[in-house]
């Protein structure tokens, strides 16, 4: 029996999402190029929005670029922002016929205006499907959102739309890039890393984290269902004491 047909409909995550990790070191160990690796990674990310969609996952968000990786060398960034392009133009109708929703979260004044466009292009064709909403991380770090949001609050503050009394965990969801957006339940990393890389640290404060050896070229829909499984089978007491929950 695979791991879908175990999976429990009425237990499933709201949200999942992914650290895509291990392009880089899936090529060098096939003597390629590290960009080949990335090409092979979107094969991966067809694969999984699909495996998503068909178990019923509502949101899915996957980290793609961080605001470290600016710090790669300029070819590789490059060959990446093109690459994203062309998988931007390639998949535009898919996901309108599927029914997803695109939405994208990071600091995208960052990226190439060409990058921009396009990327608010397919966020506004896809805006009124109603099935899984895939959220893109792009040039994106959970410490840059924080700051940003810290800002923002104390504009208003200054603004006297607010005050400090105010300030509370409901206020500050509304100043992050993910204010329309439920925190994931589930956080899948590919690759044997143990760690989060500054993603989304406010919103997974009570996730389920699930790490795997596998790289990410290399993560295929079984290990998708795998992790979800994994959550289903997890107590999650939010604090309480097991009798509590039962």
């Amino acid at each position: 029996m695979s791991f879908k047909e175990k999976l429990i409909k009425e237990k499933l995550p709201k949200h999942v999402a992914i650290i895509m990790d291990g392009n880089g070191r899936w090529a060098k160990k096939r003597g390629k190029a590290r960009i080949f690796g990335h090409k092979k990674g979107v094969e991966t990310v067809h694969k999984i929005v699909d495996a998503a969609d068909e178990t019923g996952i509502d949101y899915l968000t996957l980290y793609a670029f961080s605001t470290e990786n600016w710090n790669r060398p300029k070819a590789e960034i490059n060959a990446l922002m093109m690459l994203l392009v062309s998988t931007i133009n390639s998949e535009i109708n898919t996901l309108i016929k599927n029914n997803v929703r695109l939405l994208t979260i990071g600091n995208l004044d960052d990226l190439p205006k060409k990058v921009n466009r396009k990327m608010n292009e397919i966020v506004n064709k896809t805006k009124n499907n109603t099935g899984l909403t895939l959220i893109i991380a792009l040039s994106y770090s959970s410490r840059w959102e924080i700051i940003n949001a810290v800002k923002m609050i104390a504009s208003q503050i200054e603004q006297k739309n607010i005050s400090v009394k105010d300030i509370n965990n409901e206020l500050f969801n509304k100043f992050l890039t993910t204010a329309q957006i439920p925190d994931p339940e589930l956080l899948i990393r590919t690759s044997g890393e143990y760690r989060i890389s500054n993603f989304l640290l406010w919103q997974i404060a009570y996730s389920e984290l699930y790490f795997t050896e596998i790289l990410w070229p290399d993560f295929e829909k079984e290990d998708f269902y795998e992790a979800v499984y994994n959550f289903q089978n997890r107590e999650r007491r939010f604090g309480k004491i097991s009798e509590q929950i039962n």
